[in-house]
């Protein structure tokens, strides 16, 4: 058998056995082999599914999620072994993403109290601002059914002629510029600012829209104004939280930073 002499063979069968008897001493050391499942892990994986699925995992089902588990984690401790987990950017992110959030959860921990809310929404008021609302009818011509659906509105503003069928509502009740802006265009709600609401029983127009042209009559109109916080208090919370973790994050992020040297080493260096 040549190859049992051939140099080459010999050393990578000799290094085998030496990675082989190194792990098999070390293992036992470590305590790396033994796995321990324990309550609290399994319940946070029936949790996980019960969130998923809407209902608590059946026997079989949970035991499959455990197998699952405990495949992984075999898998996880090899491939840390192996030294998969360097150099890689997804795991990188990772587990910089669960530090974030574990100091998120403890920034958060305590709830905020009213002045701390308070004083929040007076800090961020323009935030909150409620903006114009608008209610108006209008009267629809198709530029795909007509020759020259402008002309026509334009001649309906004496002639009464109603328009053509319209997809949406023929009517709106205190709607903001955004939320008509996403129903017509743009185009549509910048002509509707521009009406004179001095005449809210007279028809004005045409105005162009993404569907075709629009002759339209203001009922009413409420100027933007600042809310009192009762109204917008789910948002302030929502927002001082997510506040208090930004700020959380970066202070946490600035006191481990003082503890590093960092370098940045120039190309060829």
């Amino acid at each position: 058998m040549r190859y049992l002499k051939d140099p080459l063979t010999l050393f990578l069968a000799f290094g085998l056995v030496i990675f082989a008897a190194e792990r098999f001493l070390s293992s036992d050391d470590d305590g790396d082999f033994l796995i321990e499942v324990t309550p609290g892990q399994q319940a946070r994986i029936f949790d996980q599914w019960q969130a998923q699925m809407g209902r608590p995992p059946t026997s079989p089902e949970a035991s499959g999620l455990l197998d699952q588990w405990v495949r992984e984690e075999i898998f996880y401790r090899e491939a840390r072994k192996l030294g998969l987990d360097e150099n890689d950017t997804i795991i990188r992110r990772r587990l910089a993403q669960k530090l974030t959030f574990l100091n998120e959860d403890l920034a958060n921990a305590q709830p905020p109290s009213e002045a701390e809310l308070a004083a929040f929404f007076q800090d961020n008021l323009a935030d909150y601002l409620i903006p114009e609302r608008y209610s108006f009818e209008h009267r629809y011509f198709s530029a795909d059914r007509r020759d020259d659906a402008e002309a026509d509105a334009r001649t309906a503003l004496a002639s009464g002629d109603p328009g053509d069928p319209f997809i949406l509502q023929k009517s709106y009740a205190e709607r903001s510029a955004r939320e008509i802006g996403d129903l017509f265009g743009r185009e549509f709600t910048a002509a509707l600012e521009a009406l004179n609401d001095d005449q809210p029983d007279a028809w004005q127009g045409p105005i162009p829209s993404a569907y075709g042209w629009h002759l339209v009559r203001l009922s009413g109109l409420q100027p933007a104004r600042e809310p009192l916080m009762r109204e917008v208090a789910d948002a302030v919370q929502r927002d001082f939280l997510q506040d208090r973790r930004r700020r959380a994050n970066d202070e946490f992020y600035q006191g481990l930073k003082r503890r590093y040297e960092v370098v940045i080493l120039e190309s060829g260096a």
